[in-house]
């Protein structure tokens, strides 16, 4: 009889695993319900239960680059503490494989007394590391840091961009397998962001496994691998960044079913096979979110009363894909008669240069009036050329009344909008600039040169 081998593969373990993790908090109204509790007084339960995480599992293998996005309170944070140690989960298995090196929030490991150089020390050791081990490393990790002198000074003294470049060339210098940053970089200026981010670009052909949480969108469309979408403890879904990026967008306005157990959001959205789906969505039914010092004025004789964005697939968004399509929607109610109405709007970046805009006029697509108890529908539809980032949207109804130039009513800055973009050039938009690069024929060395 002939005996069949088989080989069984076997798997490689991931270098971080979780499954069912739960972490909840006790609120309490008041202080003294906190103590009445602790020492078993009152009938009645004094608290309530928060869930920062509830029942999360996920994978990641060694060697990805993972981001986990999410709005604010929606346990990012929180999974990365009891990742890397710092809390402890109250009930679920976090298994890690790998040294991690972690930069959380400004202040985490660092002692406040201590100058940099013995924070560098205290870093090193709580990573298992000799002190000449760290000697060798030191010139390396103040060379990257280039915060000069105040190495010597104790850390309390530092601004928040010298602590973030001191913390961040210690977190990648002491060669962890496993690196975790926490927004932190949001914190340093723009060429050490560069320069962070290029370090990024060498850990993941080293092979190593980064775990990042960011609200820079562009950032997580370029860098990673893969995103886990959070919302309010519960994991929504897990997939390629623009999968998960368009998912967030429609958490943004609320587009996704509750399932109303434990209190928390339910709701899955898959992105594994190129597809996602939401369970209970429905178009048109988010709110955008408005900017509520928003500047407005005007005669109001016709009046703005509904605005928002939608991407290509008619999905209420405030988070547009680079090249992509978008549609402006501007809902205006007449309340007198308005001759000839310019319909109009235009986007700032954050320091208010005004960047592009167009209207009615200038396009030649509307050029009747008015009338009361009209209401119109204005719909702009253009494709996004500007580079990744933050823009502020800012609307207006206006029109001549004669030779009077009339504002029935603006909005300035009422809407942010992120773009969020895998590849930027130089400036405010992309020309999208197509290259070729060709040999020239050897011409021969007897070329009189003019």
């Amino acid at each position: 009889m002939e005996t069949i081998n088989i080989k069984v593969q076997e798997m490689e373990v991931p270098a971080i695993e979780i499954k069912d993790l739960i972490k909840v908090y006790k609120l309490y109204d008041r202080a003294r319900d906190r103590v009445k509790d602790a020492l078993g007084f009152g009938k009645r339960q004094a608290h309530k239960l928060h869930y920062a995480l509830n029942g999360v599992s996920l994978s990641i293998g060694k060697g990805e680059t993972v981001g986990i996005i999410g709005t604010n309170g929606s346990g990012k944070s929180t999974i990365l503490k009891i990742i890397t140690g710092v809390l402890n989960p109250t009930s679920g298995q976090v298994k890690v494989d790998g040294r991690i090196s972690a930069l959380l929030e400004l202040g985490a490991g660092f002692n406040m007394e201590y100058n940099g150089i013995e924070n560098v020390y205290l870093n090193g050791t709580m990573m298992g590391f000799t002190d000449k081990e760290i000697d060798r490393k030191l010139p390396e990790i103040l060379e990257f840091a280039d915060i000069g002198d105040y190495v010597n000074q104790p850390v309390k003294t530092y601004s928040s961009g010298m602590f973030v470049r001191l913390a961040f060339a210690v977190a990648i210098n002491i060669e962890p397998e496993i690196l975790i940053v926490d927004e932190a970089l949001s914190v340093g200026d723009v060429f050490f962001q560069a320069k962070c981010y290029h370090k990024f670009e060498e850990f993941k052909k080293l092979g190593k496994t980064i775990v990042f949480v960011s609200h820079d969108l562009s950032v997580i469309s370029k860098y990673c691998d893969r995103v886990f979408l959070l919302n309010k403890g519960n994991l929504l879904g897990e997939g390629s960044p623009r999968e998960m990026i368009d998912a967030y967008k429609r958490v943004l306005v609320g587009q996704y079913e509750t399932t109303g157990q434990s209190g928390a959001e339910g709701g899955k959205i898959s992105g594994d096979t190129g597809t996602e789906t939401v369970q209970g969505a429905q178009r048109g039914q988010g709110a955008p979110i408005v900017n509520p010092d928003v500047q407005e004025y005007g005669t109001r004789q016709a009046e703005i009363q509904e605005y928002y964005i939608t991407d290509e697939q008619g999905v209420q968004a405030m988070a547009i894909l680079k090249g992509s399509s978008f549609t402006l929607h501007m809902r205006v109610r007449f309340r007198d008669h308005v001759p000839a109405p310019i319909f109009a709007f235009s986007f700032k970046n954050a320091l208010g240069v005004e960047i592009t805009g167009t209207n009615t006029m200038i396009e030649k697509a509307f050029l009747e009036s008015g009338e009361p108890g009209q209401v119109k529908d204005i719909t702009f539809t253009q494709k996004m050329n500007l580079q990744g980032g933050e823009y502020l949207l800012s609307l207006g109804v206006t029109g001549y009344n004669g030779d009077t130039f009339e504002v029935y009513h603006r909005l300035y800055d009422v809407l942010d909008v992120s773009v969020v973009s895998d590849k930027d050039t130089v400036g405010y938009f992309d020309m999208e600039s197509r290259v070729e690069v060709t040999d020239v024929p050897h011409l021969g060395e007897n070329i009189h040169k003019l």
